[in-house]
């Protein structure tokens, strides 16, 4: 068996032996590695759960062409095989070979972006991520950028400063004169599935579909990870040891996005980041929804398929997915089955995928243009905050402004996200007025029976949930 997992750091290739290892396992995260060498302690440990974004590193792999690309993520959330033929790059790298600064380093130098330094490491990485993915951002850039990094005493107005004034360069520093010299190192390790294998775990990272299919069929309670970023909790929260996990990453088959005229389908692999370009145009709700779920450093690594696997009632994308008309393809090694959306979801983080199966796509109708639909997320904060209560509407009136349709989609109402019955019913054929709509507002408590939890109280999310009914009119009214 392959134990072992290559990866570029300090300009060399760094190989962990897992059987041979008393200090990392395959859980192990890359904030905790990195805190054992004596020369990468910059990143810190805030809160091990990717809120905070002390944590942030950037990673680099191979594209198209041989063009290196970088991203930033959660070393908190990073399971060490993950780095695998990829390059790690920490806030020590950035210096180049003589020792100077890089241009975000020198900015936020000169904006006294820096007080207590603890959280700088973890800015200036995300601040480096965006110098080399955007050339002179606008302000909702920066912003955007800055969202999954937490500061609690310089504030936030010289960094987004530094920000502007560094990032003009065109994306050009050392790293790429060093380009040829990393991609011909990373192009060495050698590519194809690894089987990774210690007295206690067992750690799978299959290259094609058929093979991810096999190990899920042979075992069928292994956890399954792409992004990570909710399993990796489990051992940074909850301490927990998980002995098999299928980690499909490296399916390229589920890392594919097809557009046709009927319909938009994203594999569930396929990272939020790289899918927000194609829902702008086509569904304005659901790209509205992903600005605003977690960070740039989660949605960098998250996916739709592990956000719909978790079957959480308060996952950001599942009423808008809904209010869409969503559906979702499962497959096992013996052929695939397609289900709504709204029918996967069969109880408290329980889904109708069975412990063979995998979700290998989801699939959006396009809608016509005479269809209103809005999402709605009720939260403490603005960004990187989890819902309090969240909606997905969709409304198609008849000519006479009678509703021919309605879907009223809630999460953080129920067990599960669920819609709202007996007030779609109750709305159709009515005139979309506001008294009809506030005549069905009370219905919308019938179909719920809301929690108090550290979020919220009970009365306020039955509260919340028909005001969000009560602001869909008043949107799709104007």
């Amino acid at each position: 068996m392959i134990t072992e997992i290559s990866f570029v750091l300090d300009g060399k290739i760094v190989t962990i032996d897992f059987s041979k290892s008393e200090s990392v396992t395959p859980t192990t995260t890359v904030l905790e590695y990195l805190r054992m060498l004596p020369n990468h302690k910059g990143v810190k440990e805030g809160c091990a759960e990717g809120d905070c974004g002390a944590c942030t590193v950037v990673l680099g792999e191979l594209g198209e062409s041989n063009f290196i690309g970088y991203k930033a993520v959660d070393s908190c959330l990073i399971f060490l095989p993950k780095l695998h033929r990829k390059q790690l790059v920490t806030v020590e790298n950035l210096t180049d070979r003589s020792g100077g600064l890089h241009p975000v380093q020198s900015a936020m130098v000169d904006a006294g972006g820096s007080q207590c330094g603890f959280c700088t490491p973890g800015f200036v990485m995300s601040l480096f991520s965006l110098y080399k993915n955007a050339d002179r951002p606008d302000r909702s850039q920066i912003d955007d950028a800055l969202t999954g990094n937490l500061c609690r005493c310089t504030g936030y107005r010289p960094i987004i400063e530094a920000a502007s004034k560094a990032c003009v360069g065109k994306g050009m520093d050392h790293f790429n004169s060093e380009e040829p010299e990393i991609t011909k190192l990373l192009s060495s390790i050698p590519a194809g599935s690894l089987t990774i294998a210690t007295e206690r775990q067992k750690y799978f990272i299959p290259s094609t579909l058929k093979e991810a299919l096999s190990l899920k069929g042979s075992y069928p309670n292994a956890a399954l990870i792409c992004g990570g970023t909710d399993v990796a909790l489990r051992v940074t929260k909850k301490h927990e040891l998980i002995e098999e996990i299928i980690d499909i990453s490296d399916v390229g088959e589920l890392d594919r996005i097809v557009q046709s005229k009927e319909a938009l389908s994203l594999g569930s692999g396929v990272p939020l980041t790289k899918a927000m370009p194609y829902l702008e145009k086509d569904f304005p709700a659901l790209h509205g929804m992903l600005k605003v779920f977690a960070s740039r450093q989660i949605r960098n690594v998250a996916t739709f398929g592990g956000n719909l696997g978790t079957a959480s009632p308060i996952g950001d994308t599942l009423p808008v997915l809904i209010a869409y008309g969503a559906s979702v393809t499962l497959a096992h090694s013996g052929g695939t089955r397609e289900l709504p959306l709204e029918k996967f979801f069969v109880g408290y983080r329980q889904t109708a995928r069975r412990p063979e199966e995998l979700i290998v796509s989801i699939s959006i109708p396009k809608m016509s243009t005479r269809l209103l639909v809005k999402s709605y997320k009720v939260s403490k904060r603005k960004d990187l905050d989890i819902s309090t209560l969240s909606g997905g509407f969709r409304l198609d009136l008849n000519e006479d402004s009678t509703v021919k349709e309605i879907v009223l989609a809630y999460g953080g109402m129920a067990a599960t996200t669920k819609r709202a019955a007996k007030a779609e019913h109750f709305l159709i054929g009515k005139k979309w007025t506001r008294e009809e709509v506030e005549r069905a507002m009370p219905l919308v408590d019938n179909d719920f029976t809301p929690i108090s939890d550290a979020r919220s109280g009970a009365e306020f999310r039955k509260v919340a949930a028909r005001n969000l009914l009560l602001k869909f009119w008043r949107e799709t009214s104007l």
